[in-house]
Protein backbone atom coordinates (compact mmCIF):
# COMPACT_ATOMS: atom_id res chain seq x y z
CA UNK A 1 0.00 0.00 0.00
CA UNK A 2 1.64 3.23 -1.17
CA UNK A 3 1.03 6.31 0.97
CA UNK A 4 -1.06 9.01 -0.63
CA UNK A 5 0.62 12.34 -1.35
CA UNK A 6 0.51 14.85 1.49
CA UNK A 7 -2.00 17.69 1.42
CA UNK A 8 -0.56 21.09 0.59
CA UNK A 9 -1.47 24.09 2.68
CA UNK A 10 -3.41 25.66 -0.21
CA UNK A 11 -5.38 22.44 -0.75
CA UNK A 12 -6.11 22.19 2.93
CA UNK A 13 -7.35 25.77 3.05
CA UNK A 14 -9.75 24.98 0.22
CA UNK A 15 -10.98 21.81 1.92
CA UNK A 16 -11.61 23.56 5.24
CA UNK A 17 -13.45 26.42 3.51
CA UNK A 18 -15.72 23.98 1.66
CA UNK A 19 -16.28 22.01 4.85
CA UNK A 20 -17.41 25.12 6.68
CA UNK A 21 -19.68 26.11 3.80
CA UNK A 22 -21.34 22.68 4.05
CA UNK A 23 -21.77 22.94 7.82
CA UNK A 24 -23.38 26.38 7.55
CA UNK A 25 -26.30 24.73 5.73
CA UNK A 26 -27.07 22.28 8.52
CA UNK A 27 -29.82 23.41 10.95
CA UNK A 28 -28.18 21.53 13.81
CA UNK A 29 -25.11 23.79 13.83
CA UNK A 30 -25.70 27.27 15.20
CA UNK A 31 -22.31 28.87 14.71
CA UNK A 32 -18.62 28.13 15.18
CA UNK A 33 -19.27 26.96 18.72
CA UNK A 34 -20.97 23.95 17.06
CA UNK A 35 -19.11 23.78 13.76
CA UNK A 36 -15.57 23.65 15.15
CA UNK A 37 -16.15 20.64 17.46
CA UNK A 38 -17.97 18.83 14.62
CA UNK A 39 -15.07 19.39 12.24
CA UNK A 40 -12.53 18.52 14.93
CA UNK A 41 -13.74 15.05 15.84
CA UNK A 42 -14.12 14.07 12.20
CA UNK A 43 -10.59 15.33 11.48
CA UNK A 44 -9.38 13.37 14.50
CA UNK A 45 -10.82 10.11 13.11
CA UNK A 46 -9.33 10.75 9.67
CA UNK A 47 -5.93 11.61 11.18
CA UNK A 48 -6.06 8.58 13.47
CA UNK A 49 -6.84 6.26 10.58
CA UNK A 50 -3.95 7.69 8.54
CA UNK A 51 -1.73 7.14 11.59
CA UNK A 52 -2.87 3.53 11.93
CA UNK A 53 -2.25 2.88 8.24
CA UNK A 54 1.32 4.12 8.67
CA UNK A 55 1.82 1.90 11.73
CA UNK A 56 0.49 -1.13 9.82
CA UNK A 57 3.03 -0.49 7.06
CA UNK A 58 5.89 -0.29 9.55
CA UNK A 59 4.86 -3.19 11.80
CA UNK A 60 3.09 -6.28 10.48
CA UNK A 61 2.17 -7.20 14.08
CA UNK A 62 0.55 -3.85 14.82
CA UNK A 63 -2.80 -4.25 16.50
CA UNK A 64 -5.24 -1.54 15.35
CA UNK A 65 -6.89 0.49 18.10
CA UNK A 66 -10.19 0.87 16.22
CA UNK A 67 -11.92 -2.27 14.96
CA UNK A 68 -13.00 -2.87 11.38
CA UNK A 69 -16.34 -1.30 10.45
CA UNK A 70 -15.51 1.64 12.75
CA UNK A 71 -12.27 2.67 11.02
CA UNK A 72 -12.51 5.77 8.84
CA UNK A 73 -11.47 3.80 5.75
CA UNK A 74 -14.33 1.34 6.26
CA UNK A 75 -17.27 3.67 6.79
CA UNK A 76 -16.25 7.17 5.73
CA UNK A 77 -13.98 6.62 2.77
CA UNK A 78 -16.03 3.80 1.23
CA UNK A 79 -17.50 4.73 -2.14
CA UNK A 80 -20.74 2.97 -1.25
CA UNK A 81 -20.85 4.57 2.19
CA UNK A 82 -24.01 5.38 4.11
CA UNK A 83 -25.80 8.68 3.65
CA UNK A 84 -29.01 10.41 4.69
CA UNK A 85 -30.89 9.16 7.73
CA UNK A 86 -29.02 5.86 7.61
CA UNK A 87 -25.71 7.67 8.13
CA UNK A 88 -26.83 9.86 11.03
CA UNK A 89 -28.54 6.89 12.72
CA UNK A 90 -25.38 4.78 12.47
CA UNK A 91 -23.05 7.57 13.62
CA UNK A 92 -25.27 8.46 16.58
CA UNK A 93 -26.30 4.94 17.53
CA UNK A 94 -23.21 2.85 16.72
CA UNK A 95 -20.02 4.76 15.89
CA UNK A 96 -19.89 7.31 18.71
CA UNK A 97 -21.08 4.89 21.44
CA UNK A 98 -18.44 2.38 20.30
CA UNK A 99 -15.64 4.98 20.39
CA UNK A 100 -16.69 6.28 23.81
CA UNK A 101 -16.49 2.73 25.24
CA UNK A 102 -12.94 2.08 24.04
CA UNK A 103 -10.28 1.62 26.68
CA UNK A 104 -11.01 0.82 30.27
CA UNK A 105 -7.49 -0.33 31.15
CA UNK A 106 -7.21 2.43 33.71
CA UNK A 107 -3.63 3.15 32.67
CA UNK A 108 -4.58 6.40 31.01
CA UNK A 109 -1.81 6.29 28.37
CA UNK A 110 -3.19 3.34 26.36
CA UNK A 111 -4.34 4.66 22.95
CA UNK A 112 -7.74 3.03 23.49
CA UNK A 113 -8.14 4.96 26.73
CA UNK A 114 -7.20 8.15 24.91
CA UNK A 115 -9.76 7.62 22.15
CA UNK A 116 -12.38 6.65 24.72
CA UNK A 117 -11.82 9.84 26.71
CA UNK A 118 -11.83 12.00 23.58
CA UNK A 119 -15.21 10.62 22.52
CA UNK A 120 -16.80 10.36 25.96
CA UNK A 121 -18.31 13.82 25.48
CA UNK A 122 -18.44 13.93 21.68
CA UNK A 123 -21.70 14.01 19.82
CA UNK A 124 -22.75 14.46 16.23
CA UNK A 125 -24.34 17.89 15.95
CA UNK A 126 -25.45 17.62 12.32
CA UNK A 127 -29.08 16.80 11.54
CA UNK A 128 -28.79 16.21 7.80
CA UNK A 129 -27.15 12.92 6.87
CA UNK A 130 -26.71 14.17 3.30
CA UNK A 131 -24.73 17.22 4.43
CA UNK A 132 -22.79 15.00 6.82
CA UNK A 133 -21.83 12.77 3.89
CA UNK A 134 -20.66 15.84 1.91
CA UNK A 135 -18.61 16.96 4.90
CA UNK A 136 -17.01 13.53 5.27
CA UNK A 137 -16.08 13.50 1.58
CA UNK A 138 -14.31 16.84 2.01
CA UNK A 139 -12.39 15.70 5.09
CA UNK A 140 -11.36 12.50 3.31
CA UNK A 141 -9.35 14.70 0.92
CA UNK A 142 -7.01 15.66 3.78
CA UNK A 143 -4.06 13.32 4.07
CA UNK A 144 -2.18 13.13 7.34
CA UNK A 145 0.45 10.97 5.71
CA UNK A 146 2.79 10.72 8.67
CA UNK A 147 3.96 12.52 11.78
CA UNK A 148 6.33 14.48 9.50
CA UNK A 149 3.48 16.35 7.85
CA UNK A 150 3.61 18.93 10.64
CA UNK A 151 2.99 22.16 8.80
CA UNK A 152 -0.31 20.97 7.38
CA UNK A 153 -1.46 19.85 10.82
CA UNK A 154 -0.45 23.17 12.35
CA UNK A 155 -2.42 25.00 9.68
CA UNK A 156 -5.54 23.06 10.67
CA UNK A 157 -5.17 24.24 14.23
CA UNK A 158 -4.42 27.81 13.27
CA UNK A 159 -7.53 27.96 11.11
CA UNK A 160 -9.69 26.71 13.95
CA UNK A 161 -8.02 28.83 16.62
CA UNK A 162 -8.61 32.00 14.62
CA UNK A 163 -12.30 31.18 14.70
CA UNK A 164 -12.10 30.48 18.44
CA UNK A 165 -10.25 33.63 19.44
CA UNK A 166 -13.22 35.63 20.75
CA UNK A 167 -14.39 32.86 23.06
CA UNK A 168 -10.81 32.11 24.08
CA UNK A 169 -10.19 35.70 25.13
CA UNK A 170 -13.33 35.71 27.27
CA UNK A 171 -12.05 32.61 29.09
CA UNK A 172 -8.61 34.11 29.73
CA UNK A 173 -7.01 31.51 27.45
CA UNK A 174 -4.49 32.83 24.96
CA UNK A 175 -2.90 30.31 22.65
CA UNK A 176 0.86 30.69 22.62
CA UNK A 177 2.63 31.67 19.37
CA UNK A 178 4.96 28.93 18.20
CA UNK A 179 8.11 31.15 18.28
CA UNK A 180 7.51 31.76 22.01
CA UNK A 181 6.88 28.03 22.59
CA UNK A 182 10.09 27.08 20.79
CA UNK A 183 12.11 29.73 22.64
CA UNK A 184 10.86 28.56 26.04
CA UNK A 185 11.50 24.87 25.30
CA UNK A 186 15.01 25.50 23.99
CA UNK A 187 15.95 27.63 27.00
CA UNK A 188 14.59 25.06 29.49
CA UNK A 189 16.25 22.25 27.49
CA UNK A 190 14.35 19.07 28.55
CA UNK A 191 16.60 16.00 28.58
CA UNK A 192 15.93 12.33 27.93
CA UNK A 193 14.75 10.63 31.09
CA UNK A 194 13.03 13.77 32.41
CA UNK A 195 9.28 14.27 32.73
CA UNK A 196 7.73 17.35 31.13
CA UNK A 197 4.36 18.82 32.11
CA UNK A 198 2.00 21.50 30.90
CA UNK A 199 -0.82 21.94 33.45
CA UNK A 200 -2.87 23.92 30.90
CA UNK A 201 -2.24 21.91 27.73
CA UNK A 202 -4.60 23.67 25.32
CA UNK A 203 -3.87 22.25 21.87
CA UNK A 204 -0.56 20.76 23.01
CA UNK A 205 1.95 23.24 21.62
CA UNK A 206 4.45 23.05 24.49
CA UNK A 207 4.37 19.27 24.72
CA UNK A 208 4.71 18.86 20.96
CA UNK A 209 7.76 21.16 20.94
CA UNK A 210 9.19 19.28 23.93
CA UNK A 211 8.63 16.00 22.06
CA UNK A 212 10.58 17.29 19.06
CA UNK A 213 13.36 18.57 21.35
CA UNK A 214 13.63 15.18 23.07
CA UNK A 215 13.49 13.26 19.79
CA UNK A 216 16.65 15.09 18.67
CA UNK A 217 18.41 13.30 21.55
CA UNK A 218 17.25 9.80 20.52
CA UNK A 219 19.99 7.68 18.97
CA UNK A 220 18.94 4.15 19.89
CA UNK A 221 15.94 1.98 20.73
CA UNK A 222 16.81 2.36 24.41
CA UNK A 223 16.75 6.14 24.05
CA UNK A 224 13.34 5.99 22.41
CA UNK A 225 12.01 3.83 25.24
CA UNK A 226 12.98 6.57 27.69
CA UNK A 227 10.55 8.86 25.89
CA UNK A 228 7.51 6.71 26.74
CA UNK A 229 5.30 8.53 29.22
CA UNK A 230 7.64 11.54 29.42
CA UNK A 231 4.91 14.03 28.49
CA UNK A 232 2.20 14.88 31.01
CA UNK A 233 -0.52 17.46 31.29
CA UNK A 234 -4.05 18.55 32.06
CA UNK A 235 -6.75 20.12 29.92
CA UNK A 236 -10.21 20.70 31.29
CA UNK A 237 -12.09 21.63 28.09
CA UNK A 238 -13.22 18.98 25.60
CA UNK A 239 -12.24 20.66 22.31
CA UNK A 240 -8.64 21.63 23.18
CA UNK A 241 -8.25 18.18 24.77
CA UNK A 242 -9.27 16.53 21.50
CA UNK A 243 -6.96 18.78 19.50
CA UNK A 244 -4.02 18.15 21.84
CA UNK A 245 -4.44 14.39 21.52
CA UNK A 246 -4.56 14.65 17.75
CA UNK A 247 -1.53 16.97 17.73
CA UNK A 248 0.59 14.68 19.94
CA UNK A 249 -0.49 11.59 18.03
CA UNK A 250 0.65 13.03 14.71
CA UNK A 251 3.96 14.13 16.19
CA UNK A 252 4.78 10.60 17.28
CA UNK A 253 4.45 11.07 21.05
CA UNK A 254 4.59 7.71 22.84
CA UNK A 255 1.84 7.37 25.47
CA UNK A 256 1.48 11.00 26.57
CA UNK A 257 -0.33 11.17 29.90
CA UNK A 258 -2.82 13.98 29.33
CA UNK A 259 -5.66 14.06 31.81
CA UNK A 260 -9.02 15.58 31.01
CA UNK A 261 -9.52 17.75 34.07
CA UNK A 262 -8.40 20.74 36.11
CA UNK A 263 -4.72 20.71 37.13
CA UNK A 264 -5.64 22.78 40.19
CA UNK A 265 -8.14 20.25 41.54
CA UNK A 266 -5.54 18.51 43.73
CA UNK A 267 -4.06 19.82 46.98
CA UNK A 268 -0.52 21.19 46.72
CA UNK A 269 0.83 18.29 48.79
CA UNK A 270 -0.51 15.84 46.21
CA UNK A 271 0.93 17.90 43.39
CA UNK A 272 4.35 17.74 45.07
CA UNK A 273 4.04 13.96 45.36
CA UNK A 274 3.29 13.68 41.63
CA UNK A 275 6.01 16.11 40.62
CA UNK A 276 7.92 16.39 37.37
CA UNK A 277 11.30 17.70 36.22
CA UNK A 278 10.11 20.40 33.82
CA UNK A 279 7.00 22.58 33.53
CA UNK A 280 6.33 24.66 30.42
CA UNK A 281 3.05 26.52 30.35
CA UNK A 282 0.98 29.54 29.43
CA UNK A 283 -1.82 29.16 31.99
CA UNK A 284 -5.12 31.05 31.64
CA UNK A 285 -5.07 34.42 33.34
CA UNK A 286 -7.78 36.91 34.09
CA UNK A 287 -10.22 34.09 34.86
CA UNK A 288 -11.51 32.90 38.21
CA UNK A 289 -11.66 29.51 39.91
CA UNK A 290 -14.47 28.23 42.10
CA UNK A 291 -14.24 27.99 45.88
CA UNK A 292 -13.63 24.23 45.93
CA UNK A 293 -10.44 24.79 43.90
CA UNK A 294 -9.22 27.73 45.98
CA UNK A 295 -9.35 25.70 49.20
CA UNK A 296 -6.62 23.41 47.82
CA UNK A 297 -4.16 26.23 48.47
CA UNK A 298 -2.71 27.41 51.79
CA UNK A 299 -4.32 30.18 53.82
CA UNK A 300 -2.79 33.53 53.00
CA UNK A 301 -2.20 32.46 49.39
CA UNK A 302 -5.76 31.80 48.33
CA UNK A 303 -7.25 33.72 45.45
CA UNK A 304 -9.74 33.07 42.67
CA UNK A 305 -7.34 34.58 40.08
CA UNK A 306 -6.03 31.70 37.98
CA UNK A 307 -2.52 32.98 37.25
CA UNK A 308 -1.56 33.06 40.96
CA UNK A 309 -2.94 29.57 41.53
CA UNK A 310 -1.04 28.15 38.57
CA UNK A 311 2.24 29.72 39.73
CA UNK A 312 1.83 27.92 43.07
CA UNK A 313 0.96 24.67 41.30
CA UNK A 314 4.03 24.91 39.05
CA UNK A 315 6.24 25.52 42.09
CA UNK A 316 4.81 22.42 43.77
CA UNK A 317 5.30 20.25 40.66
CA UNK A 318 9.05 20.92 40.35
CA UNK A 319 9.92 21.37 44.04
CA UNK A 320 11.19 17.85 44.74
CA UNK A 321 13.15 17.37 41.52
CA UNK A 322 16.90 17.92 41.79
CA UNK A 323 16.78 19.48 38.33
CA UNK A 324 13.32 21.03 38.58
CA UNK A 325 12.84 24.01 36.30
CA UNK A 326 9.96 25.94 34.81
CA UNK A 327 9.08 28.57 32.22
CA UNK A 328 5.70 30.26 32.71
CA UNK A 329 3.94 33.02 30.75
CA UNK A 330 2.36 35.60 33.08
CA UNK A 331 0.60 38.96 32.66
CA UNK A 332 2.08 42.22 33.91
CA UNK A 333 -0.21 42.08 36.94
CA UNK A 334 1.89 39.25 38.37
CA UNK A 335 5.02 41.40 38.12
CA UNK A 336 3.80 44.58 39.77
CA UNK A 337 1.68 43.08 42.61
CA UNK A 338 3.47 44.20 45.79
CA UNK A 339 0.98 43.41 48.53
CA UNK A 340 -1.54 40.78 49.57
CA UNK A 341 -1.64 37.33 48.03
CA UNK A 342 0.57 38.25 45.08
CA UNK A 343 3.40 39.51 47.26
CA UNK A 344 3.12 36.45 49.54
CA UNK A 345 3.41 34.07 46.60
CA UNK A 346 6.38 35.91 45.13
CA UNK A 347 8.09 35.93 48.52
CA UNK A 348 7.67 32.15 48.64
CA UNK A 349 9.02 31.90 45.09
CA UNK A 350 12.10 33.96 45.98
CA UNK A 351 12.86 32.02 49.16
CA UNK A 352 12.47 28.48 47.85
CA UNK A 353 13.26 28.80 44.12
CA UNK A 354 15.75 30.59 41.92
CA UNK A 355 13.79 33.05 39.78
CA UNK A 356 16.80 33.73 37.61
CA UNK A 357 15.33 35.35 34.47
CA UNK A 358 12.35 37.48 33.45
CA UNK A 359 11.85 38.07 29.72
CA UNK A 360 9.57 41.03 29.12
CA UNK A 361 7.60 40.57 25.90
CA UNK A 362 6.52 43.48 23.69
CA UNK A 363 3.00 44.55 22.74
CA UNK A 364 0.95 42.39 20.40
CA UNK A 365 2.79 39.07 20.88
CA UNK A 366 -0.56 37.42 21.67
CA UNK A 367 -2.59 39.31 19.07
CA UNK A 368 -5.42 38.86 18.23
CA UNK A 369 -6.29 37.16 21.53
CA UNK A 370 -5.19 39.92 23.88
CA UNK A 371 -3.23 43.16 24.07
CA UNK A 372 -2.33 42.53 27.73
CA UNK A 373 1.48 42.88 28.19
CA UNK A 374 3.06 39.53 29.04
CA UNK A 375 6.30 38.13 30.42
CA UNK A 376 8.08 34.80 30.81
CA UNK A 377 9.30 33.72 34.24
CA UNK A 378 12.15 31.19 34.34
CA UNK A 379 12.85 29.56 37.71
CA UNK A 380 14.53 26.46 39.17
CA UNK A 381 14.21 24.40 42.34
CA UNK A 382 16.85 23.73 44.98
CA UNK A 383 18.09 27.20 45.92
CA UNK A 384 16.76 30.68 46.73
CA UNK A 385 16.84 33.65 44.38
CA UNK A 386 19.94 35.85 44.68
CA UNK A 387 19.88 37.90 41.48
CA UNK A 388 17.35 38.26 38.68
CA UNK A 389 18.22 38.97 35.08
CA UNK A 390 15.70 41.01 33.08
CA UNK A 391 15.60 41.10 29.30
CA UNK A 392 13.48 43.68 27.50
CA UNK A 393 12.53 42.02 24.20
CA UNK A 394 12.17 44.78 21.55
CA UNK A 395 9.79 45.20 18.65
CA UNK A 396 11.54 45.27 15.26
CA UNK A 397 12.60 48.70 14.03
CA UNK A 398 9.81 50.61 12.34
CA UNK A 399 7.04 48.70 14.14
CA UNK A 400 4.79 49.90 16.98
CA UNK A 401 3.63 46.43 17.97
CA UNK A 402 3.02 42.94 16.66
CA UNK A 403 -0.33 42.19 15.02
CA UNK A 404 -2.30 39.23 13.72
CA UNK A 405 -1.06 39.87 10.18
CA UNK A 406 2.52 40.69 11.24
CA UNK A 407 3.19 38.35 14.17
CA UNK A 408 6.33 37.59 16.14
CA UNK A 409 8.87 35.48 14.24
CA UNK A 410 11.41 33.14 15.79
CA UNK A 411 14.15 35.20 14.15
CA UNK A 412 13.05 38.17 16.28
CA UNK A 413 14.25 36.24 19.34
CA UNK A 414 17.77 35.64 17.99
CA UNK A 415 19.42 38.32 20.17
CA UNK A 416 17.90 37.13 23.46
CA UNK A 417 18.76 33.57 22.47
CA UNK A 418 22.39 34.49 21.87
CA UNK A 419 22.55 36.50 25.12
CA UNK A 420 21.01 33.69 27.19
CA UNK A 421 24.11 31.51 27.32
CA UNK A 422 24.45 27.83 28.19
CA UNK A 423 21.83 26.09 30.36
CA UNK A 424 22.22 26.20 34.13
CA UNK A 425 23.74 28.64 36.64
CA UNK A 426 27.22 28.24 35.18
CA UNK A 427 26.01 29.38 31.76
CA UNK A 428 24.18 32.35 33.25
CA UNK A 429 27.36 33.46 35.05
CA UNK A 430 28.78 34.50 31.67
CA UNK A 431 25.93 36.89 30.87
CA UNK A 432 26.66 40.56 30.29
CA UNK A 433 24.46 43.61 30.69
CA UNK A 434 23.58 45.45 27.49
CA UNK A 435 20.95 47.91 26.28
CA UNK A 436 18.29 45.20 26.66
CA UNK A 437 19.55 43.16 29.63
CA UNK A 438 20.18 44.11 33.26
CA UNK A 439 20.56 42.37 36.64
CA UNK A 440 18.90 43.25 39.96
CA UNK A 441 19.68 41.81 43.41
CA UNK A 442 16.83 39.85 44.98
CA UNK A 443 17.17 41.78 48.26
CA UNK A 444 16.51 45.04 46.43
CA UNK A 445 13.36 43.64 44.86
CA UNK A 446 12.20 42.19 48.18
CA UNK A 447 12.50 45.67 49.70
CA UNK A 448 9.88 46.95 47.22
CA UNK A 449 7.33 44.28 48.17
CA UNK A 450 8.57 42.00 45.38
CA UNK A 451 7.65 44.37 42.59
CA UNK A 452 9.12 42.90 39.39
CA UNK A 453 7.67 45.52 37.05
CA UNK A 454 11.01 47.24 36.61
CA UNK A 455 11.84 49.60 33.72
CA UNK A 456 14.90 49.08 31.58
CA UNK A 457 17.57 51.32 33.15
CA UNK A 458 19.40 51.53 29.83
CA UNK A 459 16.41 53.00 28.01
CA UNK A 460 14.76 55.73 30.08
CA UNK A 461 11.02 55.89 29.50
CA UNK A 462 10.43 59.32 31.00
CA UNK A 463 8.86 61.91 28.75
CA UNK A 464 11.94 64.10 28.68
CA UNK A 465 13.93 61.43 26.83
CA UNK A 466 11.34 60.29 24.32
CA UNK A 467 10.65 61.81 20.87
CA UNK A 468 7.36 63.70 20.49
CA UNK A 469 6.39 61.58 17.47
CA UNK A 470 6.82 58.38 19.50
CA UNK A 471 4.66 59.74 22.31
CA UNK A 472 1.94 60.78 19.86
CA UNK A 473 1.99 57.34 18.21
CA UNK A 474 1.61 55.67 21.60
CA UNK A 475 -1.23 57.98 22.61
CA UNK A 476 -3.12 57.29 19.37
CA UNK A 477 -2.63 53.55 19.80
CA UNK A 478 -3.94 53.71 23.38
CA UNK A 479 -7.00 55.69 22.32
CA UNK A 480 -7.71 53.17 19.55
CA UNK A 481 -7.48 50.28 22.01
CA UNK A 482 -9.88 52.04 24.37
CA UNK A 483 -12.31 52.62 21.50
CA UNK A 484 -12.22 48.91 20.56
CA UNK A 485 -12.91 47.94 24.18
CA UNK A 486 -15.82 50.41 24.43
CA UNK A 487 -17.38 49.11 21.21
CA UNK A 488 -17.09 45.52 22.49
CA UNK A 489 -18.79 46.55 25.74
CA UNK A 490 -21.50 48.35 23.78
CA UNK A 491 -22.12 45.20 21.70
CA UNK A 492 -22.30 43.02 24.82
CA UNK A 493 -24.85 45.36 26.43
CA UNK A 494 -26.91 45.38 23.24
CA UNK A 495 -26.86 41.57 23.12
CA UNK A 496 -27.96 41.34 26.75
CA UNK A 497 -30.80 43.76 26.05
CA UNK A 498 -31.93 41.72 23.05
CA UNK A 499 -31.91 38.53 25.15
Amino acid sequence: MNPRPTTSRAELTTVIKRARDIMRKDPGLSGDVDRIPQLSWLLFLKAFDDHERSEELLDTKYRPVIDEDYRWRDWAAATDGRTGEGLTAWVNGSLLPYLSRLGGSGEGSDPRDVVGRVFAETRNRMLSGYLLRELIEQIDKVNFNSSDDLHTVAHVYESMLREMRDAAGDAGEFYTPRPIVRFMVERIDPRLGETVMDPAVGTGGFLVQAQEHLMDQVHSAADKQRLVGALRGFEKKPLPYLLSQMNLLLHGAESPQIQRGNALASALAEQRDTGVDVVLTNPPFGGEEETSIVTNFPAGKRTTETSWLFIQAVMARIERSRTGRAAVVVPNGVLFASEGVGAAIKKDLFERFDLHTVVRLPNGVFAPYTLIPTNILFFESGRPTTDIWFYDQPIPDGRKNYTKTKPLRYEDLADVGAWWGAPGPEGRAARKENERAWKVAAVDIAATGYNLDLPNPHRPDDFAHRPVAELLDELVQTEEEILVALRALQADLAAEGAA
